[in-house]
């Protein structure tokens, strides 16, 4: 899945499952607390909710939050806690193999867990004498390998790693509540 307003604009590629996958836990998540609520209380709820709300920020980092975003200055890629920005002059290959790979100046290389992926090619319709189209995962490296070979001499960001801070925090706030629940739950 990837959206693109424009020629120039940034477009970001993520696994499609991704958001389907997370909606529907989500839901499911919902719907457990909602049972916890009407069967033993929000007291009850409150000390069995953390570890709802840690099965689905698992869901969230393994399923939906890694993607590849590009623009003219170069990409961005979050692979689950990972986050690596660099300009397009520090690329030097873009390839395909199971997933899309940027190799870097500086020796790295980074698979992308959330961008284009390789796939079987779609097969053809009997009794249709139409050419089969291209994977989606290849036309959309060769969309990125486009945008990489047509970028300025400008596009020269360093390469930047970091991590993501809001999924930490948010780890580490379910994390705290989930000890306090088992205290609570011990205690009493």
């Amino acid at each position: 899945m990837s959206n693109d307003s424009g020629p120039g604009a940034a477009r970001t590629f993520r696994a499609a499952s991704g958001p389907v996958f997370l909606i529907g836990c989500g839901l499911l998540a919902l719907f457990l607390l909602g049972d916890a609520v009407l069967r033993a209380g929000w007291g009850q709820t409150l000390l069995l909710a953390p570890w709802i709300l840690l099965a689905l920020w698992v869901v969230y980092e393994v399923a939906f939050v890694s993607f590849v975003r590009i623009d003219d200055a170069g990409g961005t890629v979050q692979n689950m806690l990972r986050r690596t920005t660099f300009g397009w002059s520090r690329v030097r290959d873009v390839d395909l193999k199971w997933q899309l790979v940027f190799s870097l100046d500086d020796g790295s290389d980074i698979t992308c867990y959330g961008g284009p992926a390789r796939a079987r090619q779609p097969r053809a319709r009997a009794g249709r004498d139409e050419e089969p189209k291209a994977p989606t995962g290849l036309r959309d490296m060769t969309a990125i390998r486009d945008r990489w070979e047509s970028a300025s001499a400008t596009a020269d960001a360093p390469i930047r790693r970091s991590w993501d801070l809001p999924a930490l925090i948010a780890l580490g706030a379910i994390v705290v509540w989930a000890v306090l629940a088992v205290l609570v739950a011990n205690a009493g």
